[in-house]
């Protein structure tokens, strides 16, 4: 189990937990990170990670792609 941030670009990744505090866990939930969902980094550019997940893309901060497992 790694952080999204050091999950390889373009390949598909299964979610295997969320961290952080509950407002985060709610926060990364309503964007459509769930445990058991895939997700596909599809670029890292500065300190942001866009992502693919649940068929949308989706940009979230270095410091919250630390806190999904995959």
């Amino acid at each position: 189990m790694l952080p999204l941030t050091l999950a390889n670009q373009g390949e598909s990744n299964i979610i295997k937990k969320i961290g952080g505090n509950p407002e985060v866990k709610k926060h990364l939930e309503n964007l459509g990170f769930v445990a058991g969902g895939n997700v596909t980094i599809i670029s890292a550019l500065g300190g942001n990670v866009i992502v693919n997940v649940k068929e949308a893309r989706v940009a979230i901060s270095r410091e919250m792609a630390q806190k999904i497992m995959v």
